[in-house]
């Protein structure tokens, strides 16, 4: 087993019970509150109508309160994500993902079922030849991801997982900062680097039609 395998293996099991605590009341209505400019990109219920978008709804609490804090330094770049993110605090942060966290999830369905079948072996087993773990490891095999660790990627726009996993091959996301290692984003690049657009392309279609337990 290479390394990159080792750890993966290593975070699934450390990690496969984690759950996000149910967040308050009073923190999900703050959220609720500043929701409203995320609106137009993400859904008045978190379910995003621009595929290029993520649905946010269902997604762990603590998972989008550190990407909004990624955009605010820098490490993740978005211009209009760094624009709104920084004129969050910590806590606005953990209030707006507690408040998309509340809400119920719908999987977009995959388009193209041939197309997703085709990337089925390679979600499910990686490809050792080529050292690239399978994706359900981290995310796991209905796509529901381990809680504020790995994201929810079941349902998703294949269009939005197509684009990150592009992101992550090019070295545009998953860079590290002194402040915050971002293993998990080191990883993305490393794997996503040994997979050919097509695959990638694949994989994004076949993680759209994964049904989680909602």
């Amino acid at each position: 087993m290479n390394a990159l395998c080792g750890l993966l293996v290593v975070a699934a099991i450390t990690l496969v019970g984690a759950a996000d605590a149910q967040p308050s009341n009073t923190l999900i209505e703050k959220g609720k509150a500043l929701s409203g400019s995320c609106a137009g990109c993400h859904g008045a219920d978190g379910i995003s109508p621009v595929p290029s978008q993520p649905s946010l709804a269902g997604m762990s609490g603590a998972y989008i309160a550190r990407q909004l804090a990624h955009y605010k330094t820098g490490q993740r770049e978005n211009a209009v994500m760094k624009g709104f993110a920084a004129a969050l605090s910590d806590a606005d942060m953990k209030a707006l993902g507690a408040y998309y966290q509340s809400l119920k999830p719908r999987p977009v369905g995959a388009r193209d079922l041939k197309l997703a079948k085709s990337a089925e072996r390679l979600y499910r087993g990686g490809d050792v030849q080529r050292a690239i773990p399978a994706c359900a490891g981290c995310h796991s095999p209905t796509g529901a991801g381990i809680p504020d660790q790995y994201p929810r990627i079941g349902g998703q726009h294949a269009e939005y997982t197509a684009a990150q996993l592009l992101a992550f091959k090019s070295g545009q996301r998953g860079k590290a900062t002194e402040k915050d290692a971002n293993p998990g984003g080191k990883m993305m690049m490393q794997i996503a680097a040994r997979l050919t657009d097509a695959e990638i392309k694949a994989l994004a279609e076949y993680a759209a039609g994964l049904k989680p337990n909602y």
